[in-house]
């Protein structure tokens, strides 16, 4: 199981979605944003991952730039300067754990059917001194990524509407975690995976009293958009 430097009990982790959220003090999905995560007490961040042209990765969840360009077209010289490659993203959240979602999906104008977007991110984070969990929404790129890594044990991002099979589609695909929708988590869907030595972290969650309730329940970590609530709701105060 990850866990945060120094952590040695079972502490419900604070994960900050796209870097300190949407709605933080920085930019999502930045170096801004993720150096904010780490200064507001994050122990974690959760990133988006996409190809540009040539092969390279930068971080970006949608794959398309706000002015309508298509990131996959792109080369990174091209990219708006706040855009950061995978390295860069990896080097500026130091120790923290990096949520690394790689984003490939059907429908999308970047799908890559190949899943080099897997290979090259497994290829990018085995070289970082930094702790990650890759996950992602597509069960073929999640293979992928086992492939291109033997010892990493990605996480599905799911809506699970039953626990049971969540659980056994996880293990059958030999997978580390699952990271559920946080309305879908209860009690029968945290020992379920716990049961079969799989970590849940839930995504995405905001509401003080759901963040506490998930701690209750024993979720290994909580994915959200304001992390100085979600450690205040876990009884672990503001930093300093």
């Amino acid at each position: 199981m990850v866990r945060a430097p120094g952590q040695t009990g079972p502490v419900t982790l604070v994960f900050a979605h796209r870097g300190a959220g949407p709605g933080g003090p920085e930019r999502e999905n930045t170096v801004a944003a993720f150096r904010a995560a780490a200064a507001l007490g994050a122990d974690g961040v959760e990133l988006d991952v996409r190809r540009a042209a040539g092969g390279s990765l930068v971080v970006h969840h949608d794959p398309v730039l706000a002015d309508g360009r298509e990131i996959w077209r792109l080369a990174p010289a091209e990219l708006p300067s706040e855009v950061p490659s995978l390295g860069e993203a990896l080097e500026a959240c130091g120790r923290l754990v990096v949520n690394v979602e790689v984003k490939n999906l059907p429908g999308e104008v970047d799908f890559d059917p190949g899943e080099e977007v897997a290979r090259t991110a497994a290829d990018v984070c085995r070289r970082a001194d930094v702790p990650v969990v890759f996950s992602s929404f597509s069960l073929s790129c999640l293979r992928a990524l086992r492939r291109a890594d033997a010892g990493a044990q990605p996480a599905w991002l799911t809506v699970p509407a039953d626990a049971a099979e969540a659980v056994a589609v996880a293990r059958r695909l030999g997978l580390g975690a699952l990271h559920p929708f946080e309305a879908c988590v209860d009690a029968a869907l945290v020992e379920a995976a716990h049961r079969a030595g799989l970590a849940v972290r839930a995504w995405t969650v905001d509401d003080p009293a759901r963040v506490a309730e998930l701690g209750r329940l024993g979720v290994d970590a909580v994915i959200t958009n304001d992390v100085t609530l979600a450690r205040r709701a876990l009884g672990r105060g503001p930093v300093g």
